[in-house]
């Protein structure tokens, strides 16, 4: 079980443990495909192994997300999507969420809504004290696919975000796009930067953690940081559980 953070240097916590021992938290990493998520999402893990605080990793996609066969299988004979991940060696051709129409979006938006219903469930099954449970993507990344730029968009993400359980710590990680897509070519640039924009619309109406790009070592130090100092505000299992009694 891992205990409050309280001295915090410039680059790591080296002093995390303390006697009392915290609640689940609940961390998300978003950000637009390319931008860094499973290398800094890897390197977190690591620094908590290094700490003795344990972890369970999640996917959206695939512990959260309902009729995921249904879904995918739509992708790729309806809308012709190529399924691969693309790498600068393979780029591939996604035709997904990138494709935006009526017709899609009220599609999409029914599934949204099942997904964060699920979501509670899965989140309440995994929680335990003393444990980071850490999700690679959350509703922010199906909700960015969206034209948060337009006031419907908005409003039925803010709906959502009423329903769905909210992280400690919800980081969206930024990346310039042209870079994001020559490290994973998988959508047009014009898409790419649209989908940036709703991140940024996102992380004001969710109140996210917005991560500057960079260095993938200054990124996780900024990660890291910012993890100690929220983590550092919580309150012990103890008093959570106490509340609830009362």
């Amino acid at each position: 079980m891992f205990r409050i953070a309280r001295g915090i240097d410039k680059k790591f916590s080296t002093n995390f443990f303390e006697e009392t021992i915290l609640k689940s938290v609940l961390v998300t990493f978003s950000g637009i495909d390319g931008a860094g998520k499973s290398t800094q999402i890897e390197k977190l893990e690591n620094y908590l192994t290094a700490e003795g605080i344990p972890f369970r990793q999640l996917a959206f996609w695939d512990h959260v997300a309902v009729f995921r066969g249904a879904r995918s299988g739509f992708s790729r004979h309806v809308l012709q999507s190529d399924g691969s991940v693309g790498s600068p060696e393979r780029p591939a051709a996604r035709r997904d969420k990138n494709l935006q129409s009526w017709p899609l979006f009220m599609g999409r938006s029914f599934f949204h809504l099942l997904d964060v219903v699920n979501l509670r469930r899965v989140v309440r099954k995994q929680k335990q004290d003393g444990v980071v449970i850490i999700f690679d993507r959350y509703i922010y990344d199906q909700l960015a696919a969206l034209p948060m730029k337009t006031g419907w968009a908005r409003g039925f993400a803010r709906v959502l975000l009423r329903i769905a359980p909210k992280p400690d710590i919800s980081y969206v990680l930024d990346a310039v796009p042209e870079e994001a897509r020559a490290r994973k070519p998988e959508y047009p640039l014009e898409f790419m930067r649209k989908y940036r924009s709703s991140y940024l619309v996102l992380r004001d109406i969710a109140g996210m953690e917005l991560i500057p790009a960079g260095d993938p070592e200054d990124v996780h130090a900024a990660i890291v940081q910012r993890f100690s100092l929220v983590v550092a505000t919580l309150p012990p299992a103890s008093e959570v559980s106490s509340a609830v009694l009362a």
